[in-house]
């Protein structure tokens, strides 16, 4: 176990080490016992996390504001809409200035080419921790309660194989920071790690490269499909979502044409019963229902979505927790 994080940025899980990981999921199982048993836990008392968005959301923002009550803080809510930041506040500034207010900064940026840098240029410029709440290339809290869900339902993850899938959603073209983040921490842990795509929706080719060398490092194995239902085969865990074809193309009319051409990818009952038979469904919601998966495996016996929507609040607590003390 670490001891020593106070002042860490979380921008993505690749800049931690894996012994450092083991100390978040460690604690946010102690924090996660510490609320099922109603004990007190304010480690953060009298501590302020400045919340910034520029891309709306359901459980981050949720999942941060209660944590940081639960830990004795409290959580300043901002939309950059709304702010002077939309008139030209710079990251330098509001690292700066959120910095001076604050004890920790929590960032939202998902748009193209620009979310995961100002979340740099904003750490850059701030004397306190820096987390990511999602950009456009990580998504380092939803992976780390992904984690810990994995742990808690399957238990050691070193062997276990886990499909990292595209599926077809209609709603909007949706970052590619889930699945990046996913093939990059689940690798590290001896997964054996199954990404599968249609051609046209590629991740980036570094985080797949690093992937790649985290497979080599840790002994684990990765491997890249264009198959669903192939991919699904025998797996431990399905972890289908959609996410755009950003990498083919950034005009989102043109995503959308493409992704129509796969309209069959979606998690049913018939597909989730090719996977292990103990296996699990995981997706970080919001989900298309019955476009990227039926009702009747969201809503079934194997999934986990809620329990991992909760492992969100406790994983975030435990990242604040050993950071912002």
């Amino acid at each position: 176990m670490q001891t020593d994080l106070r002042g860490r940025d979380m921008i993505t899980t690749q800049e931690w080490t894996k012994e450092e990981i083991d100390t978040v999921i460690d604690v946010a199982f102690d924090l996660k016992r510490h609320r099922a048993l109603g004990l007190p836990h304010a480690h953060l008392r009298d501590k302020v996390l400045a919340m910034l968005f520029f891309f709306s959301s359901t459980r981050t923002r949720a999942s941060f504001e209660a944590g940081m009550a639960q830990l004795g803080g409290h959580a300043q809510f901002i939309e950059s809409r709304s702010t002077q930041i939309a008139h030209g506040d710079t990251p330098k500034e509001i690292g700066e200035i959120l910095g001076r207010y604050n004890d920790g900064i929590a960032i939202r940026h998902v748009d193209w080419g620009v979310g995961s840098q100002y979340i740099r240029d904003v750490a850059a410029a701030s004397r306190v921790p820096v987390l990511n709440m999602q950009c456009e290339v990580y998504h380092p809290h939803q992976i780390l309660a992904d984690l810990m869900t994995i742990i808690e339902k399957k238990g050691d993850p070193r062997g276990k194989t886990i499909t990292v899938s595209w599926a077809y959603a209609s709603s909007y073209q949706k970052p590619l920071s889930v699945p990046q983040c996913l093939i990059l921490l689940m690798t590290r842990y001896g997964m054996n790690v199954r990404l599968v795509h249609p051609p046209e929706f590629k991740l980036m080719p570094d985080i797949v490269e690093q992937a790649k060398e985290n497979a080599r490092r840790y002994k684990s194995n990765f491997e890249m499909m264009d198959d669903f239902e192939a991919g699904i085969k025998g797996s431990d865990v399905v972890y289908a979502k959609s996410w755009g074809a950003t990498l083919t193309t950034t005009n989102n009319e043109e995503s959308v044409k493409i992704g129509a051409k796969y309209k069959d990818w979606i998690t049913d009952e018939r597909r989730m019963a090719m996977a292990a038979e103990d296996a699990i469904y995981m997706h970080p919601l919001p989900a298309d229902r019955n476009i990227e998966v039926t009702d009747a495996v969201i809503d079934g016996p194997q999934s986990v979505v809620y329990d991992e929507a909760e492992n969100r609040l406790h994983a975030q607590k435990a990242v604040m927790a050993l950071t912002m003390r």
